[in-house]
């Protein structure tokens, strides 16, 4: 989407409204227990004094883990003074300006067009926005996992905005690859198929993204890239609540799995999802710079998918054996092969199209 107008999103476009939703809505339905994670990691503090981090963690009947990520960076306060003095002397001779034009106007008997008014108002108004405008970085990283009990899809909303553009992913991730287990996708995706539909014209598909990676979304995610305005960050918003509505419908509904043989399967497949996830982490550098090497680790394993190390005992390439070099290490390169898709894959009923133009 490349614009909707509306101003560019400031201060008050904030990834923490996302937090406070999910976690009402989720407070009506169950009942929330802070998850063993939010101790080590609710305090976590930034390199940089203009960066602050909010990690919150919880765990509910059905839910093993509830967890939430967000980050704000802004400038600094000295270039923020520094900017608001410059803008409010260009804003001021501005106004002085336009009064002057308005009183020369009227004192020769001429009634000033509406076109001049608003263009002199919206000089004002554009001074006054950049004004507001002093977030240079906001993260969300918001998931949900439920118990191996349940083969509930994985609830996944990640959102990176710069001054430039917003990068987003939205999904009810599949434990199941819906493209080989047509049950899964009936399940759980068919009547959710609405739902995709009315964000793909707001959100449209935003660019290229590898086979390897779409294993992990469903028919109805949403990955897009936008321009950070305020008309945006509104249908973003309206989006995350209605998908995250609709994974709380799912799970109220849930059947819990009695059988040992169900229960391990899913374990294993969220333990699958987990290690891809912590190994293809696209936000660790950020982490990295932002609170060192050590903390970034201990984050993505401990915190963002915790389970990693405790659902399962399988390492990265015992999953995805083809990222195996020699040695036995990850082949990091990998991630740039496989077919790229330009276009959303799926067609209106959920079912994958991406490979139908080499048939």
């Amino acid at each position: 989407m490349s614009g909707g107008g509306g101003g560019v999103a400031g201060a008050g476009c904030s990834y923490q409204k996302f937090v406070h939703f999910a976690l009402e809505q989720t407070r009506l339905r169950t009942s929330l227990a802070p998850h063993p994670s939010q101790g080590k990691f609710k305090s976590i503090r930034a390199n940089e004094d203009n960066t602050v981090f909010s990690a919150l963690s919880f765990t509910a009947p059905k839910i093993r883990l509830l967890r939430s990520l967000t980050i704000e960076q802004k400038n600094s306060v000295q270039k923020n003074l520094y900017s608001f003095q410059l803008l409010f002397v260009a804003s001021f001779l501005r106004l002085m300006a336009a009064a002057q034009i308005m009183w020369l106007m009227i004192s020769f008997h001429h009634s000033p067009h509406s076109s001049s008014v608003q263009l002199m108002s919206s000089y004002v108004q554009a001074d006054l926005l950049v004004l507001m405008v002093d977030m240079m970085m906001q993260v969300l990283d918001f998931a949900a996992f439920s118990e191996p009990e349940y083969d509930l899809p994985i609830f996944c909303a990640n959102a990176f905005t710069s001054p430039a553009r917003s990068i987003v992913v939205l999904d009810l991730n599949p434990l199941y690859d819906t493209t080989t287990n047509k049950d899964y996708r009936e399940k759980y995706y068919r009547n959710l198929m609405p739902l995709a539909h009315k964000y793909t014209e707001l959100l449209p598909w935003g660019g290229k993204i590898t086979s390897e990676s779409l294993k992990f979304f469903s028919p109805i995610v949403i990955w897009t890239i936008l321009e950070p305005t305020e008309t945006n960050h509104g249908i973003l918003y309206s989006a995350f609540t209605d998908y995250y509505k609709a994974w709380l419908e799912l799970m109220d509904v849930a059947s819990r799995e009695t059988g040992r043989e169900a229960i391990d399967r899913n374990r294993e497949a969220q333990h699958k999802y987990l290690t891809w996830r912590a190994e293809k982490d696209p936000g660790y550098p950020l982490l990295k710079k932002l609170i060192g090497e050590s903390l970034a680790k201990d984050l993505v394993t401990e915190f963002l998918f915790e389970g990693v190390n405790s659902l399962g005992t399988k390492s990265f390439v015992d999953y995805f054996p083809e990222y195996a070099r020699d040695d036995g290490t990850v082949n990091k390169k990998r991630s740039m092969m496989g077919k790229s898709f330009e276009t959303r894959p799926w067609d209106a009923h959920g079912e994958f199209v991406g490979y139908a133009d080499e048939r």
